[in-house]
C-alpha cells in the first residue's frame, strides 16, 4: 500500500494537489464531501485580502479566507463563520486555493463569477454577523423562557 503524503509533501513534489473538501466552515462556496478543492503552492509574495489559504493549527488543516492583511500576520475566517482568527502568519500558510471543482467543472479563483461571489459574500460579512449574533441571542432567550 502506498504511503499517504501530507499536503506539504504533495505541494513540494507537484506544486499543487486536489482533495475532497471537508467541514462546513467554507460554505456556501465549498460544499463538504461533494466539492473538490485545488490547492497550489504559496508564492514568495504575501497573500492578498480574500485569498483562501490552507494552514495548519493544532495539527489540523484549515482552509479559510483572509479578511485583513496586517504587517506581521493575517486576520482569517471561514465563509460560514462570524468569528475572526488572528495571528496566522506566512509561516503557517501551506498553500492557496486556486480552484473549486464542482460536478466535474473547475471554477478558478480568477473567474468572474468567483470574484463576484467574493465581493458579495465578504461585503455582507457585517450583516451576516449581525444576523447570526441576533439568532444566537434569540435562541438563548427562548431557552431561558422555557425554564
Amino acid at each position: 500500500m502506498p504511503e499517504k503524503k501530507t499536503f506539504e509533501q504533495a505541494l513540494a513534489e507537484h506544486g499543487s494537489f486536489v482533495t475532497r473538501a471537508q467541514g462546513v466552515s467554507m460554505q456556501p462556496l465549498i460544499r463538504p464531501g461533494r466539492d473538490l478543492v485545488e490547492i497550489s503552492q504559496k508564492g514568495s509574495d504575501r497573500c492578498k485580502k480574500y485569498d483562501v489559504v490552507l494552514y495548519k493549527r493544532d495539527g489540523k488543516y484549515i482552509l479559510h479566507r483572509i479578511l485583513e492583511v496586517r504587517p506581521q500576520d493575517y486576520v482569517i475566517a471561514g465563509d460560514h463563520q462570524i468569528y475572526k482568527e488572528y495571528g496566522v502568519t506566512d509561516e503557517d500558510i501551506i498553500g492557496v486555493l486556486s480552484a473549486v471543482i464542482r460536478g466535474g467543472k473547475r471554477i478558478p479563483v480568477t473567474g468572474k463569477n468567483y470574484l463576484r461571489y467574493v465581493r458579495l459574500w465578504c461585503g455582507l460579512y457585517p450583516v451576516r454577523k449581525m444576523l447570526r449574533s441576533g439568532k444566537a441571542a434569540a435562541v438563548r432567550l427562548l431557552r431561558r423562557i422555557k425554564k
